[in-house]
């Protein structure tokens, strides 16, 4: 019974004109007690009726047409199975969400706009200052790029929705081999039909893009802000002021300044940040084992 219900949700999966058409067939089947081609062609394409007897759902009835194999639970999966109904409740975004992303959009602006940054790092100052005060500030660079590995990889393992992605990847490599099979089956009615699931297909990629970037702007809302408080003490001179220790950086060596360019644009504490935030968001990922791509 289960393995009826699998089968009967994956048709729906393809679309309502998959469960219409075998609903067709089982109201045939149990009308006559076996059903043949020629009793539904008006009802079914060819590559309709040939899915269902691939998916095991027809099966021969010893050369007197086909009949329905488990038909009560068939009944029963269709009851249940509601193709119209996707994964709307998981790709769509919360208010919450789209809050989150409109305070990152404003976080943006604090790097074109002096005076946004300015208030942003004054206030975020008064947590990390502290911090700066009575450690070097490659310490407190090791230490906030902890944080926002622990952080993100949290939110990753909570809101990162790899079974919509790996639906969406498994979908689409099945309807490859249908395309394939079709086309050697010189079936131009599936081959249509299949153009028309790949142009939804389109639609969903969208819903499969926002369930990947959903956690990605948590995850901004701590590391943004953190970006800016060492930007701004960066470029008003505290850092240097303070008489922090010079770092040596591997494969750059001693860095006298943490404003020096090491690596084309990118500046000794900003090399320095994603040095440590990768490497200990690896460890961590491993350690968890959170999935960031669907398996």
């Amino acid at each position: 019974m289960p393995r009826t219900a699998r089968k009967v949700d994956e048709l729906a999966d393809e679309g309502e004109h998959m469960t219409d058409a075998l609903s067709r067939v089982l109201t045939v089947a149990e009308e006559q007690g076996t059903v043949t081609w020629s009793d539904i062609s008006d009802d079914l394409s060819s590559g309709e009726w040939g899915r269902l007897i691939e998916k095991g759902l027809l099966v021969d009835a010893g050369g007197e047409g086909f009949v329905i194999d488990d038909p009560d639970g068939v009944r029963d999966a269709l009851h249940d199975a509601d193709p119209s109904a996707g994964e709307d409740d998981d790709l769509s975004w919360t208010v919450y969400d789209k809050m989150a992303a409109l305070t990152v959009v404003g976080m943006f602006l604090g790097y074109a706009f002096s005076s946004v940054r300015a208030v942003i790092g004054g206030v975020i100052d008064i947590v990390l200052g502290p911090l700066h005060s009575f450690m070097p500030f490659y310490l407190v660079i090791l230490v906030l790029a902890i944080l926002t590995g622990v952080f993100s990889t949290f939110l990753q393992d909570n809101l990162m929705n790899t079974s919509v992605m790996g639906d969406y990847r498994e979908k689409s490599q099945e309807l490859k081999e249908r395309r394939k099979r079709a086309k050697e089956r010189g079936d131009d009615e599936e081959l249509e039909r299949i153009q028309e699931e790949q142009m939804e297909m389109m639609s969903e990629n969208l819903g499969v893009f926002k369930a990947q970037f959903r956690p990605m702007i948590w995850i901004m809302t701590l590391t943004i802000p953190v970006f800016l408080w060492m930007y701004y003490i960066v470029r008003d001179g505290t850092v240097e002021a303070a008489l922090d220790p010079v770092v040596i950086m591997p494969l750059v060596g001693e860095v006298t300044s943490w404003t020096a360019g090491v690596v084309g644009p990118f500046q000794a504490w900003l090399l320095w940040y994603f040095i440590c935030s990768l490497g200990f968001t690896q460890i961590l990922r491993k350690a968890m084992n959170v999935q960031t791509s669907p398996t």
